[in-house]
């Protein structure tokens, strides 16, 4: 075989190792999907009802957050038993028809992974209560402290205390989320034999990758570390995780999958270490640009703030490693609600940011159809643990009960988990009786079913820009470039290979603003390929307003 021969194969081989750099992921929130077996709850089967839809819209995988048997403290992130389904999902036998049937239409299937904690419930932890002695003792942090007095004086990312006093054997143990989510001690290698064998259990079940949860916590300083400004720093990014995260990639590398690292505390200067051909992950999922702005209760997304951390990421990871995109996901508010104003446009402008950066991109569900904030009226329709937490300190604090709860639910993650808007029917479409979480009103304006009556909807924008991406190599992996990377609302940049060159230019707001291209620039070269509005040439100055979006391509030879 020749030489070039031999590039071409290692070429091929590259790219089929590496097919999640050209997928579109879709994340489900399996509770508020689709029911399919009318208990008000989303699950398995429904999930499976609309495996269609999926390819309709033209992702390539789905990721499902957890399924795993639950107290459902933290909505299935407290997991009791990893290898085994919970019963508002269905069965086990259930998943395996559904991943059966996802992989026949093309549709991989990445589980979300959780092993920087377990539930309370889970038979370890019970064990490790038992006494000091106890073979499972060590399978979490233990230090001694008394009812009145923990440890230290760490703060859990629920509020509260990261230590709970456990009456029994006179110690208390350390969380860095709720009580109900011990944390595994990972220095101890029998917890690290059992995890990496329930890793290689689901990937030999056949499932295509891991979504890998709060991976940047699992390390954890000493006790008596002070805290100075980043009340985090205890249990965030900490030195010594990389031993770890090196046995986590060994694993991952033994099958062809994707994985992805929720990486809080990771910023771009590290991005390049953590994913990439030497990285610990393919991507991670970074938390750097959800900042807010505005009046305490009256919060939006920023858009500056928006584009020069995406900036950063995308320069930080521009020759090495890979990004993985979003605006919004289960533990955050709608993106429409933050960034735009509730409307189809604010929508199509956002997918085009989006859709057509550098990475992959994951749409979160009912974000393809244009699903909003809730407007919670009280406090008994959060589900959301810290949200109520919160709820109850600032009532403490001496808010009036309305202050309060435009407060807490101001960022509230329910406003991303209420039930998928599917039609203008009873509930939503989502189930036949009384959902687990309300349904916006709003479902009789926006569901999938619009896309079968407006030629024009969000869902078909998205699907436009979904094809177009696949269909152009410099939309996968042409350079990044930020234009106008100070002007408060216009979204601009460039995706360039050596053959020719896009421009995505998006204004996200609906007031008129006025931007000016160099005067260097050959206009007459540039081709308007998408838009959300009037087809408008590309000129040296171009006035922008309410949310429109314009792709433009120049051949460069």
């Amino acid at each position: 075989m020749s030489n070039l021969a031999i590039q071409a194969q290692e070429i091929r081989q590259t790219e089929k190792s590496s097919w999640w750099k050209n997928a579109i992921g879709y994340q489900i929130y399996p509770r508020s999907f689709k029911d399919s077996n009318h208990d008000g709850i989303g699950d398995l089967n429904g999930i499976r009802q609309k495996l269609p839809y999926l390819k309709e819209l033209g992702v390539d995988f789905m990721w499902i957050n957890p399924i795993y048997a639950s107290p459902n403290i933290d909505n299935g992130y407290d997991i009791s038993d990893y290898q085994a389904i919970h019963e508002d999902f269905g069965t086990m036998e259930d998943f395996q028809v559904l991943l059966k049937e996802a992989h026949a239409l093309d549709l991989n299937v990445i589980m979300d992974l959780v092993v920087n904690h377990t539930s309370d419930q889970h038979p370890w932890f019970l064990e490790a209560k038992k006494s000091l002695d106890n073979p499972y003792r060590d399978y979490y942090h233990w230090a001694d402290a008394t009812k009145e007095l923990p440890p230290n004086d760490w703060q859990s990312f629920f509020g509260g205390s990261t230590w709970t006093y456990d009456e029994t054997t006179g110690q208390s143990y350390f969380h860095v989320f709720a009580k109900e989510q011990p944390d595994l001690n990972w220095k101890n290698p029998k917890v690290r034999h059992e995890i990496y064998q329930m890793i290689r259990w689901w990937l030999d079940l056949g499932i295509d990758g891991f979504r890998i949860d709060a991976i940047s916590h699992i390390q954890k300083e000493p006790w008596d570390f002070e805290i100075t400004d980043n009340q985090w720093a205890p249990f965030m990014n900490v030195a010594g995780i990389e031993a770890y995260l090196k046995e986590l990639k060994a694993i991952f590398n033994e099958y062809n999958v994707m994985t992805v690292g929720e990486a809080s505390g990771v910023p771009h200067q590290e991005a390049a270490a953590w994913t990439g051909d030497h990285g610990y992950f393919n991507m991670i999922f970074e938390l750097e640009h959800c900042e807010r702005i505005g009046e305490i209760g009256q919060q939006k997304g920023s858009i500056l703030h928006l584009k020069h951390s995406l900036n950063q990421w995308q320069t930080s990871l521009a020759d090495s490693g890979w990004n993985a995109l979003y605006l919004e996901n289960h533990d955050t508010p709608r993106s429409v609600s933050v960034y735009g104003d509730n409307s189809p446009e604010a929508a199509k402008a956002l997918a085009t940011v989006l859709l057509l950066l550098k990475g992959t991109p994951f749409i979160y569900q009912g974000q393809e159809v244009g699903m909003t904030n809730y407007p919670f009226n009280s406090i008994e329709e959060i589900n959301a643990a810290d949200t109520i937490h919160f709820y109850q300190t600032l009532l403490e604090q001496g808010k009036m009960t309305t202050e309060a709860l435009a407060i807490a639910v101001n960022w509230s993650r329910d406003h991303s988990r209420t039930p998928f808007q599917w039609e203008d029917a009873l509930h939503g479409g989502f189930s036949t009786t009384e959902p687990w979480l309300k349904v916006n009103e709003n479902y009789r304006m926006i569901n999938a079913a619009q896309k079968d009556l407006e030629s024009s909807s969000i869902f078909h924008h998205y699907q436009a820009l979904i094809r177009l991406r696949k269909q152009t190599d410099a939309l996968i992996h042409g350079k990044f470039e930020l234009l106008f990377p100070e002007h408060p609302t216009v979204f601009c940049y460039t995706r360039t290979t050596e053959t020719e060159q896009w421009l995505i230019l998006v204004q996200l707001d609906r007031k008129q603003t006025i931007v000016s291209f160099p005067d260097s620039w050959d206009y007459s070269k540039w081709e308007e390929i998408m838009t959300t509005a009037d087809v408008k040439p590309l000129k040296q100055q171009m006035s922008l307003s309410n949310f429109e979006a314009h792709i433009y391509r120049k051949k460069t030879v």
